[in-house]
């Protein structure tokens, strides 16, 4: 396997946990304003969206890629042990990278800085874009077969 190759992967993975991520931080936020009953149109959640895109993405991704980065290397050295166990185990380490990171900012920091991580559902959500990441870094390496 290429260098490039597994780093194509692992920056689709990045892009796929970063971007949905963010989507799903900025829908807990503005439900949470909802619930406050103050209306949250189809107009602001679009504008919300793509602001949180532009601001909260960037450090997410810087987050994001070193979680993925240290998950995805583990989850390869235990596929060679366990090829038969390659799917799940790339699944779990991207959903692990993301709860991981989510845990340990919790633990350190004073506030809870990603907001939709207040809550177990919000952990497990927020940590669900980070599974699917996981799959696509390891779909993007399999060989297609001849």
């Amino acid at each position: 396997m290429s260098t490039i190759r597994w780093l194509l992967a692992w920056l689709a993975a990045v892009v796929v946990a970063t971007v949905l991520g963010s989507m799903i931080q900025t829908q807990f936020n503005l439900a949470r304003i909802a619930a406050l009953d103050e209306p949250v149109s189809l107009a602001l959640r679009l504008e919300t969206t793509l602001f949180d895109l532009a601001s909260f993405a960037p450090l997410w991704a810087v987050i994001v890629s070193l979680g993925m980065l240290i998950a995805l290397v583990t989850a390869a050295m235990l596929a060679r042990r366990w090829p038969q166990l390659r799917t799940g185990l790339f699944v779990l380490a991207g959903f692990l990278a993301i709860a991981v990171a989510l845990l340990v900012m919790n633990a350190m920091l004073p506030v809870t800085p990603v907001g939709a991580a207040r809550t177990v559902t919000g952990m497990v959500t927020m940590s669900l874009p980070g599974a699917l990441a996981g799959w696509i870094h390891m779909r993007m390496l399999l060989r297609p077969k001849p």
